[in-house]
């Protein structure tokens, strides 16, 4: 029996993440989460490229434009939708969630989804690290598995090299 399994080990390749500005409290630390989670596993600062947009419903338009690019092994996609007394939260989160998914699928490019969804202004803080730990943490973690699994099921499409492959003089 063959398994798969991605690994935590830093790909090489460069990774972007995409912001929403609404909800900036919230979405800085979860940035902040993310950037600490994908360097502290091996992927150097300048290898991230941050886009930022007005709000989440924007996210899928830009992440599947990143995707389609070329440039990235992954897209990590931040964002937060706060309940509020109107449909408005639901419209914009099943949209978000649908289209994020959307770009992943159209590009065959990880595009995780590191998208807040919160009842309350309490849970978003604490989800982006004041009690809950830091879900831009985890989607950087995402990320990175998610590339290396990709590397070994389809490695001519998505060979996702490491650091140690170019250390052991196996990559050119």
């Amino acid at each position: 029996m063959t398994i798969f399994a991605g690994d935590f080990s830093p790909p090489l390749g460069r990774f972007a993440i995409v912001v929403a500005r609404f909800n900036s409290l919230v979405t800085e630390a979860l940035l902040a989460g993310c950037r600490d989670g994908l360097v502290r596993h091996g992927v150097p600062d300048e290898n991230l490229d941050v886009a930022w947009v007005p709000g989440s419903f924007e996210i899928p338009l830009v992440a599947r434009r990143l995707a389609e690019s070329g440039r990235y092994v992954a897209v990590i996609c931040l964002g937060c939708i706060i309940r509020g007394e109107t449909g408005h939260y639901d419209h914009v989160a099943g949209q978000t969630s649908a289209g994020i998914l959307q770009a992943g699928l159209a590009t065959g490019i990880p595009v995780i989804f590191g998208v807040l969804t919160t009842e309350s202004v309490e849970q978003a803080f604490d989800r982006a690290g004041l009690k809950a730990g830091n879900k831009g943490a985890e989607a950087a973690l995402s990320a990175i598995e998610m590339v290396n699994l990709l590397g070994k099921i389809s490695p001519a499409v998505n060979p996702a090299p490491r650091r140690d492959d170019l250390n052991q003089g196996k990559l050119t």
